[in-house]
């Protein structure tokens, strides 16, 4: 796996990341979705900063890959938790991104 394709899924997933946080706020049980809201919002900034690394060349990135892994991991239990088609996007999302970084660790 290439950076530059890396840095793409990383992007996706940061969308699907702050629609599904914004997107939780307008639910009618909004406390039942907190933790997925703050979920999202640290695999977003997780996700952000791995990108913002990966741009610099920087190249002990492997940790933070590793982390990032972890992280978009946890978001898309959280999400799978939830019927709502923002959440089940979101996950799919999370899903990719962590395809994405195991490929790029095994090259």
């Amino acid at each position: 796996m290439k950076r530059n394709e890396l840095i793409s899924t990383l992007g996706s997933c940061i969308n699907a990341c702050n629609h599904c946080a914004d997107a939780c706020l307008d639910e009618d049980n909004v406390k039942q979705m907190a933790h997925c809201i703050r979920t999202d919002r640290v695999c977003a900034e997780v996700c952000s900063s791995l990108s913002q690394v990966l741009h610099t060349s920087y190249e002990n990135v492997n940790g933070l890959i590793e982390y990032c892994i972890s992280v978009c991991e946890d978001c898309a239990s959280t999400c799978e938790q939830h019927d709502h088609q923002h959440c089940q996007d979101c996950a799919k999302a999370c899903r990719e991104c962590i395809d994405a970084c195991k490929a790029y660790l095994a090259a």
